[in-house]
Parts: C-alpha cells; sequence; structure tokens
C-alpha cells in the first residue's frame, strides 16, 4: 500500500508530473477501460491524494489545461465531479443522515437476517462467484483503490443481482477506499442505484465487463441485466449553501485537519492538528501519513490533538480559532458544534454554489469559472 500511495505531497507531484502528458486525448480515448491493477497507464491515480488535499483540485487542472487546453476537457471534467458532489451534499444534507440511517437499518438486517449476512460476507471476501466481481472485492481491500469503472460495475451488482442494500455497499468502500470521501461515495451509489437521478440507474452487463476490461472478465449469464431502479419515497430538499467564515482582523490560531491538507493559509499565532481515524487499517495509515508530511511541510512547531481533546482546546483559546471548511461527513459533523471559523477554499467558493441539480448544470460554468481558478 505504502508502495502503491507513498502519503506525500512529493509523492503526489511526482504522479502530477508522470501523468500530465496523457491528460488529454490518452486520457479521453482509455479511461474507461481497466486493464488490471497492474496496467494504469490511461488513469492518473491521484484521487486519494485530491481526496486529503495534499494537491489540490486547481493544481490538477491547471496542468492539464495548460498541457493539452481543450483537449483536457474529460479529465477536467473528472476532476470537477467530485467537487460536484461536495457541493450538492452540502445543499442537501438529509441525503447524508438517510445514508447514515440506511447503514445502521442494513446492519440490524445483517444481526437477524443469516441469509443476508452469508452473501454479504461473501460479497466483501469476494467469494460470490462472479467473475470479475470476486477480483474487485480483494484488490479493494488489498490496494485501497479500483478503477471507476470497476467502481460502477461493483456497486451495480451488489445492488442489482446480489440484492444487498446499497448503503452497506457504500459502507464497505468508505472502509477500504483511500480516496473514499462522504459526498462523491455517497452520490455514486446513490446514482448507480438510481435514486440521484431519479429512475436513471447504472446497470452492469457482461459484455460490456468483457470490453472495458479487456476480455479479463465475462460474467455472461451471471448478472440481473434487467433490473429496476431502486425507489425512495423521501425528498431530499435543498437548504441555502452554508456561508463560510472570513479570516479574522488580528492574530488567530489555525487548527488542521485530515479533510484539507493544502496548507494554503496565512501566518497563524499558533497552529494545532488533528486526524479523525476512519476507516480500514491502510486507509488510516495514509491519513496519518498524509497529516504527517503536512506538520512536517509546516516547518514550525505543531501542537497535536486528539478527537476527544478538541472540544475543551477550542474552549480554551484566548483567540479565534480558524480552519479549513469539512465537507459534509464525520469530521463536519465533529466540528459543527464548536466555536471555529471555518473558510472555504476559492475553489469550492466558486463550484458549490452551481451543484444544485445535475452535474451538467456546473459543466456549464466552467468556461467561466476555470480561467480564474487555474490561473
Amino acid at each position: 500500500m505504502t508502495d502503491l500511495f507513498p502519503p506525500t505531497r512529493e509523492a503526489a507531484l511526482a504522479r502530477l508530473h508522470d501523468f500530465t502528458p496523457s491528460m488529454g486525448r490518452i486520457y479521453a480515448h482509455g479511461r474507461n477501460t481497466d486493464a488490471g491493477p497492474d496496467e494504469r497507464q490511461d488513469v492518473s491515480m491521484l484521487s486519494p491524494y485530491i481526496r486529503r488535499r495534499l494537491i489540490t483540485e486547481a493544481e490538477v487542472a491547471r496542468a492539464a489545461i495548460n498541457a493539452h487546453g481543450e483537449a483536457a476537457e474529460k479529465f477536467v471534467h473528472e476532476v470537477v465531479w467530485r467537487s460536484y458532489h461536495k457541493g450538492w451534499l452540502e445543499q442537501h444534507p438529509s441525503a447524508w443522515t438517510d445514508y447514515l440511517s440506511q447503514v445502521r437499518h442494513g446492519e440490524n438486517r445483517l444481526a437477524t437476517e443469516s441469509g443476508l449476512r452469508r452473501v454479504y460476507h461473501d460479497a466483501c471476501e469476494g467469494r460470490t462467484g462472479i467473475d470479475g466481481f470476486d477480483d474487485w472485492a480483494r484488490e479493494l481491500v488489498a490496494r485501497g483503490w479500483l478503477h471507476n469503472h470497476a467502481r460502477m460495475w461493483f456497486a451495480s451488482i451488489w445492488i442489482f443481482t446480489l440484492r444487498l442494500p446499497w448503503a452497506l455497499g457504500a459502507a464497505f468502500f468508505m472502509r477500504h477506499l483511500l480516496d473514499g470521501d462522504p459526498a462523491s461515495n455517497t452520490l455514486g451509489w446513490r446514482w448507480v442505484a438510481g435514486l440521484h437521478t431519479r429512475g436513471k440507474h447504472y446497470v452492469a452487463r457482461a459484455d460490456n465487463i468483457a470490453r472495458y476490461t479487456n476480455g479479463r472478465f465475462n460474467p455472461q449469464g451471471q448478472l440481473d441485466e434487467a433490473p429496476e431502479p431502486l425507489e425512495e419515497r423521501i425528498t431530499h430538499e435543498r437548504i441555502r449553501l452554508p456561508e463560510p467564515g472570513m479570516m479574522p482582523v488580528g492574530p488567530f490560531v489555525w487548527l488542521l485537519h485530515d479533510e484539507d491538507l493544502s496548507l494554503h493559509l496565512p501566518d497563524a499565532q499558533e497552529i494545532a492538528v488533528f486526524s479523525l481515524p476512519q476507516g480500514a487499517d491502510p486507509v488510516q495509515r495514509f491519513t496519518s501519513g498524509a497529516v504527517a508530511d503536512a506538520v512536517v511541510r509546516l516547518g514550525r512547531p505543531v501542537m497535536s490533538l486528539a478527537p476527544n481533546q478538541l472540544a475543551d482546546w477550542v474552549k480554551a483559546q484566548t483567540l479565534p480559532v480558524v480552519t479549513a471548511w469539512a465537507p459534509i461527513g464525520p469530521m463536519a459533523t465533529l466540528l459543527e458544534d464548536l466555536k471555529i471559523t471555518r473558510i472555504r477554499s476559492e475553489w469550492d467558493s466558486a463550484i458549490w454554489p452551481h451543484a444544485t441539480r445535475g452535474f451538467f448544470q456546473v459543466k456549464a460554468k466552467l468556461p467561466d469559472l476555470l480561467p480564474r481558478l487555474v490561473a
């Protein structure tokens, strides 16, 4: 795991440098093909670094546009998708709380339904017998990463062929994905299920899998290829996008957390850092390594806090406490009741207000937004 994704900004910049020549037509042509764990030339594998902002969306988009111009459109759109998901969830928070409720309900079912429990464990451990699916389950656990097309196939088979609760699949991904974030993961699974865009679900088909795995897998006769989309009764009403805070005038204290390690912050009187342990051991090791790298890059004394120390530390401060915006998820929940000023990045502030409906509403704004954001 460490060899595949060293949790440092240096490693992120090296991968960015190596993949930049492929961000144009090569990516557009080959991005849907999952040729295997050791054949990733057509995808950047930058997502774990972007997830923790060891490298930022603006840096990655700038490299693509400077190198390829309009030919980088497909690649840049994939970068923006993650921002779209975060902006949408900020304005539809009930989709997140409903996901958490669905996970609890699914776990209760696992405790009481032996048949469901058996299928669930077979799926998580790669023992279903479905060609491709079992390999992706094992690859996810072993490597902490899956090709995006494989994620879609996996989620579709989980939901429509194995008939497992979608939220338990999303939780399985969150435990093991190094790049898993609450917005992209939750909404990705909802989209596959037909819940995000109601009535439009993603169906994994054997011929599509065979084509885009170069024939490595071909689960003919093993999949339900004509399922109905899932439905839900709840409507996730849009709320007003929460306003970011303003930098205080005068001295302040900066709280560095693992949702944003970009270090694009002005001079602070004092800096404290903390991380919220989540996921399987490889995910926790990557996150803690990324935080440690950020502390080294700061090059100044930093106070380390445990999550259970955070509230008391904030209350004890005599200066304003400022931190980077944590999008909806466990970190945001931990911070929400504390007296902290949350600062939103220029990238998020530009894109999130347009993420009110589908992605194409954001896409239409990119010609106006990107020149400023990647300048």
